[in-house]
């Protein structure tokens, strides 16, 4: 489909890429994955033709349909509707439109047979192409991607950024092209219209490229993983989890290889040295030089996942109430956000604000840090409260001429150098970027510097909007951990579904106007919203008939003996679960051991044994929950 062969790029003397190799294949969805700067984007823009390679070749077939969606697209502009710059997808179907309509124009005038023809010979293409679908077909796409029937009619001007972001990637999906390059694509997308998104993206046939950062998503789509790191691109046959594992193992293998090849050459070296004095061992001591110097040299693993080195100080804590929200209105002209409700955030809640844009979650998230005063109802911070805020607004707040370093040392005094640069390198700001002035930085790295800035607040209440945005996975978890040691009190909203799930000990989110709270994590609230939700899709009632006496006793017994062949089948499972557990066990010992961790054939071999029987055991597991559940609702019955 796509051949990539020895393709080397460079920007000045730098080479993105050196000598990389990748085939896609019909069918392929890959994940397209690395650090930021590694050139994932610039790929994407190599493989559609908008750079040239400094050498290589990517070859693929003349009548291949590309699908490209980038960043870029944010820049069109278009006073039509909507609906009308998703159909311009349909290029021949609107060419043909235009033409019957214009055949049928002359007809009212000029009935030849010439005239006939042609209109006869359009409208079978049209119908041939399903012309007389594609309206349907941009609709549904558009209102999957949350665009309600009255907004589909409204100018594209006339939408933010992101909004017309959406908009560009419906008029993609409508092309039906061969294979999809998408840049990130969650990236302007509530929870609802990913999960959409995320079902078409499962349904289509052709190939799919993915530049993203959102682990959840690559993990629900992708069958393969392809890593650009050091000017290579490594495939791992599997989608993001799988590749994590596999990476861990191989690095694992290659420390080891590094280790002994080390051990050795230590060992060679101490022969050399103890014999280069004697004439009669000259000819075996230039051999094992030579033998060193020819040695082909295990690289050892970079460290791709540096751990937070930074102490998160406020100097007083909260009291036990951070904020209260007392019958909060808030609405714009023609719109009702919230009405009369009511919230409490308590010391030590770590909130995800979520749900679909339009909702509200930014404007409370707005209200609740003192940004929008234009409410009715109360708003009251509790005793000590210090809280800071972070927005992609907050970028304008950054002072130019400052360096990052000094962004830094002004905001927050009470932090040595030695910790700010700490955490400056946990946000991708090595060595001497520390000293780069804030107004040469891309909009993603002021976004950054926000970030890090906020987190060295002396607050004991934080309020993150969108703080995940312009950042990759590497310092996506950098922030986890940092939430995760935090002391406060925060409330965040963001769309990152993996960052969510760390994070969060409690869910927010906006129904009827209310404020309305689920006291647990985003994996419990998408297990207890998804049996809330299906009732409200399956509203038809079934109709209850009443059993006869006897009926009824058979269907007891029934229902008893299911009970104990299930209840037997639990016991069983109980037992294959121990014996699981006992094998394990055995397992990680046998990793510690030295002549396993030292052999990397053997370790090879029992870190997959040990991956296949937890596997096992979690599939075990699984199916003694789900049995488990089945007798509960039988005893209910009964």
């Amino acid at each position: 489909m796509i051949a990539i062969n020895n393709l080397t790029f460079e920007i000045g003397s730098r080479a993105l890429y050196d000598e990389a190799n990748w085939h896609i294949k019909p069918g392929d969805k890959v994940g397209l994955i690395g650090a930021n700067g590694t050139g994932k984007s610039t790929l994407l823009k190599l493989i559609v033709g908008e750079y040239s390679p400094t050498s290589g070749t990517i070859s693929m077939a003349k009548d291949l349909k590309l699908g490209y969606l980038n960043q870029d697209l944010l820049s069109y502009h278009s006073d039509k509707s909507i609906l009308h710059v998703a159909m311009e997808a349909f290029a021949r179907q609107n060419q043909l439109h235009s033409e019957i309509e214009e055949l049928l124009k002359k007809l009212e005038t000029d009935y030849s047979d010439d005239i006939l023809n042609k209109l006869s010979d359009r409208q079978m293409e049209f119908e041939a192409l399903d012309g007389y679908n594609i309206e349907f077909r941009a609709h549904e796409i558009l209102a999957g991607l949350g665009f309600s029937e009255a907004e589909q009619q409204r100018p594209l001007a006339t939408f933010s950024g992101g909004w017309r972001m959406r908009v560009m990637l419906a008029r993609i999906l409508l092309q039906t092209p061969d294979i999809l390059l998408l840049d990130e694509p969650t990236n302007h997308l509530d929870l609802p219209s990913i999960k959409w998104l995320e079902n078409y993206l499962q349904a289509f046939e052709g190939a799919i490229v993915i530049v993203s950062h959102d682990r959840y998503f690559l993990d629900r789509i992708i069958n393969k993983t392809v890593e650009s790191r050091r000017g290579k691109l490594t495939l791992y046959a599997g989608n993001y989890s799988f590749y994590l594992e596999e990476k861990a193992l191989r690095e694992e293998i290659q420390s080891n290889q590094f280790k002994n090849q080390q051990a050795k050459i230590k060992q060679e070296e101490r022969l050399i040295e103890r014999f280069r004095a004697k004439a009669s061992k000259a000819k075996m001591v230039q051999s094992r030089i030579k033998a060193l110097d020819r040695m082909e040299k295990v690289d050892d693993v970079d460290d791709d996942n540096p751990e937070v080195n930074f102490s998160f100080k406020f100097s007083k804590p909260s009291g036990r109430h951070v904020v209260t929200l007392e019958n909060i209105s808030k609405s714009y002209p023609n719109l009702d956000i919230l009405e009369n409700t009511n919230g409490l955030i308590e010391k030590g809640d770590k909130i995800a604000l979520i749900g679909a844009n339009g909702k509200g979650k930014s404007t409370l998230l707005r209200i609740i840090a003192d940004a929008d005063k234009d409410f009715s109802g109360k708003n009251t911070k509790g005793h000590n409260v210090s809280q800071t805020f972070f927005a992609q607004h907050q970028l304008e707040a950054l002072h130019l001429e400052n360096t990052i370093l000094q962004e830094l040392q002004t905001f927050a005094p009470k932090h040595t150098e030695t910790e700010l640069r700490s955490l400056l390198g946990c946000f991708l700001f090595t060595g001497d970027d520390v000293f780069k002035k804030i107004k040469v930085l891309s909009g993603g790295e002021k976004s950054r510097v926000a970030l890090a800035k906020a987190l060295t607040a002396d607050a004991n209440f934080l309020v993150l909007d969108e703080p995940t945005n312009h950042l990759d996975m590497a310092s996506v978890n950098i922030l986890i951990q940092a939430l995760q040691q935090y002391e406060g009190t925060f409330i965040v909203v963001s769309h990152d579904r993996y960052f969510l799930d760390h994070i969060a000990n409690k869910i927010w989110f906006i129904e009827n106007k209310e404020i309305k709270e689920y006291p647990g994590t985003y994996e419990e609230y998408e297990v207890w919203n998804a049996k809330r939700v299906k009732p409200l899709e399956q509203p038809t009632k079934k109709v209850v008939k009443e059993e006869p006496k006897q009926e009824k006793k058979d269907s007891e017994e029934d229902v008893t003996r299911l009970l104990q062949k299930k209840n037997k089948a639990l016991a069983q499972l109980e037992l294959q679960i121990s014996e699981k557990d006992v094998e394990i066990k055995h397992l990680e010992e046998l990793l510690a051991k030295d002549e396993v961790f030292s052999d990397a054939v053997k370790l090879q071999e029992t870190t997959r044994k040990y991956n296949s029987t937890k596997a096992e055991y979690d599939q075990l597991q699984k199916q003694w929950e789900e049995l488990a559940e089945e007798i509960m609702e039988l005893e209910e019955v009964k």
